[in-house]
């Protein structure tokens, strides 16, 4: 290992002329990241404790028109700051964020006759993690940078196990987790979560995904991953104009898996709010006609299993209105749905209603009770057809008070419908793009824009990953960009037990996600069960964050469980604290959320396959305060796999900090807890 100098130099040789390398660390010291050049080649390395995790990895670019950048570079400059502030979030998992970096920019220059090209890496090292990002200076030498490749790597220094789902295959990011050694890894989206051996946890992922293509991570060799960006029909897979900044490329960094979930490093590498108070978004729960089709029930195409009519909708929004939801989900009342609406998203109006269902009447009527129509704009992967009606869809809903849209890309992937031009001119032909790639980075964020100029905010399913652009734009609330809960009701234990436990350190590490829960009869399609108990159904509402929280069931078995759906009215969709108290990457996850709006607590979270007595200390709570808590549980003997996963058990007790509860978690179960101070 080499020697280096606190926080600045060390020469290493290139070309008989000398490189500065730089060294930055954490705030609290405890990691350390070399970024340098060696050979002309710039590289970083990652320490933690002095043990190296991320062993020497090398930067660059390919081109479809140009000249790698990968040699040839001499460090011409580097500067350091460091940063500390603390931001409020109008809606999140805590109401405030810290902010505290140390930053080290080196700007290498190359040298070669015929290119004097130069570019910044920026790195950012908080107590948690590391973020770097590309910054290109607008220059005549390169004024359009045609982006073929990516040569970031990352190379793992240790072995150890990762938590990974497959990039570049045909269902976007739906999923079910592959277990598996470092070296066993293909192709992954990030989130990828990593465990060593010595028990240092990684997540690799990236930040502020903008007007650029989304990142896989592909196994290279041994454990040597390099970023592979997802694809585009021009055949560079980026292409951007002047001066430009790559997303960021981030590392979480922890001694266990509660430090990974809590880090809010995506977050703080994003720029702050752009559109300024939004206030008028509100988190809250909401029902929707949305299980009946997905179970079979009904459906979304007109005729006499149409799910949206009129008559209906009125029926939910007297539930909601009677229960404290605040939406209703409506699907499948626009003309579209009809025919192979799978394979031809150019069927859809987004203004028109089938016959049976009026809208006017349906939000009038919503208005008068209290409720706001979660509305739905299903694109078949279509965004041409889609940007041709966005403005005409977003002026009707805004003038009838539907103020969350629910959008959706369903098309295999590679399959998103687009225009054989840029984003801002009129369609000339259409090709081919994928769920990630640049194209479909700029529609997302066109919708959220446009949305927030009529305050609506936007909940998009088969999305491009999120990367912590709601700091951004505080209106793109949630969105689904995993295995969702629908898919327990088309096959038996689909999902699995340990599918809920292990997108706690995964795909929620990415941010907000739609998963849907509170199927409280346990039912899908033709009566297939859900791997699932009841508890962890309540569980769930716990442990997979949203700002906008699904009580998914029919209404009337939501009706009939009455216990359990007085828990689902009460617990929150918005929080000011939330830490994970208890859990382990794939088995277990048990939170603890103090309410944003009052002085209460919950605790819950949801278990795999495995029977297990949890002890969870309440040293979250405050000093010299009792609270009467309030315990749904899995029943004696309760388990997903029979009809005993129905059986759940309630309890209540007077807690202080400083006692711990003891929890038994069913196979497949879970628990939720609600702690209110006497």
């Amino acid at each position: 290992m080499k020697t280096k100098l606190p926080l600045l130099v060390v020469v290493a040789a290139f070309m008989g002329t000398s490189a500065l390398a730089g060294t930055v660390s954490s705030p609290d010291g405890s990691l350390t990241v070399e970024l340098s050049s060696a050979g002309g080649v710039p590289f970083y390395r990652v320490e933690r404790n002095g043990k190296e995790v991320i062993a020497h990895s090398t930067l660059g670019f390919l081109f479809t028109d140009a000249q790698p950048m990968r040699r040839n570079f001499v460090i011409e400059n580097e500067t350091t700051t460091t940063h500390d502030d603390t931001w409020e979030q109008p809606w999140g998992e805590r109401r405030f964020v810290r902010d505290h970096h140390n930053e080290l920019a080196v700007t290498f220059r190359e040298v070669r006759e015929d290119s004097k090209r130069a570019l910044t890496v920026r790195m950012r090292v908080f107590d948690d993690g590391v973020g770097f990002r590309y910054e290109f200076p607008e220059t005549d030498a390169m004024p359009v940078a045609n982006i073929a490749e990516e040569l970031t790597e990352f190379v793992i220094a240790d072995e150890g196990t990762a938590w990974w789902i497959p990039a570049g295959n045909w269902n976007r990011y739906e999923y079910l987790y592959n277990e598996t050694p470092i070296e066993g890894v293909s192709t992954a989206h990030t989130p990828i979560t990593m465990r060593l051996e010595d028990g240092t946890h990684l997540s690799i992922h990236e930040a502020a995904l903008v007007d650029y293509s989304g990142m896989w991570l592909r196994r290279m060799d041994g454990r040597s991953f390099r970023a592979s960006l997802a694809p585009s029909s021009r055949g560079a897979k980026v292409v951007r104009e002047g001066a430009f900044s790559t997303p960021w490329r981030t590392i979480r960094i922890s001694g266990d898996a509660a430090g990974l979930v809590e880090s809010d490093i995506d977050l703080n590498l994003n720029e702050p709010n752009k559109l300024g108070d939004v206030s008028w978004f509100e988190p809250a729960k909401y029902i929707g006609i949305w299980w009946g089709m997905i179970s079979g029930r009904w459906s979304w195409g007109s005729g006499e299993n149409h799910g949206a009519t009129t008559e209906r909708a009125k029926e939910y929004i007297d539930f909601a209105a009677e229960h404290g939801f605040r939406g209703v989900l409506i699907e499948g009342w626009n003309v579209g749905w009809d025919g192979n609406w799978f394979d031809n998203g150019r069927l859809f109006s987004f203004t028109e209603a089938y016959p049976d269902f009026d809208f006017e009447e349906v939000t009038d009527y919503a208005a008068s009770k209290g409720v706001h129509l979660i509305g739905h704009h299903e694109t078949s992967g279509n965004i041409a057809n889609y940007e041709e009606q966005l403005d005409d869809a977003l002026d009707l809903y805004a003038a009838n008070g539907v103020d969350v849209i629910k959008t959706g890309y369903v098309a295999d992937a590679g399959g998103i419908v687009s225009c054989n031009a840029d984003i801002a001119d009129p369609c000339e032909g259409e090709v081919f793009e994928w769920h990630d790639g640049q194209r479909q980075v700029q529609h997302h964020l066109k919708v959220v824009q446009e949305a927030a100029e009529h305050q609506i905010a936007i909940n998009p399913h088969e999305p491009v990953k999120a990367t912590g652009l709601r700091r951004t734009y505080p209106n793109w609330v949630s969105r689904e960009g995993a295995r969702g809960q629908e898919y327990n009701a088309w096959n038996a234990f689909a999902n699995g037990p340990e599918h809920d436990p292990t997108l706690v350190y995964t795909r929620m590490l990415s941010g907000p996600m739609d998963y849907t829960p509170g199927v409280l009869g346990l039912i899908g399609d033709k009566g297939v069960p859900i791997a699932s108990t009841k508890a962890k159904q309540l569980g769930l509402y716990l442990a997979i964050y949203s700002p906008i929280q699904m009580a998914a069931d029919f209404i009337e078995s939501l009706a009939a469980n009455p216990r359990e759906l007085e828990f689902i009215k009460q617990v929150p969709a918005d929080w000011a604290e939330s830490q994970l108290i208890a859990g382990e990457i794939g088995d277990y996850a048990i939170f603890a959320r103090k309410d944003r709006k009052s002085e209460d607590w919950y605790v819950g979270g949801v278990n795999d396959a495995t029977p297990r007595d949890v002890s969870l200390p309440l040293d979250f709570l405050e000093d010299g305060k009792t609270y009467t808590a309030t315990i749904y549980k899995d029943g004696e003997g309760a388990t997903y796999e029979t009809e005993a996963r129905h059986d759940i058990a309630y309890e209540t007790k007077r807690l202080r900090k400083g006692d711990t509860l003891d929890l038994w978690l069913a196979p497949g179960g879970g628990a939720a807890v609600r702690l209110i101070p006497n």
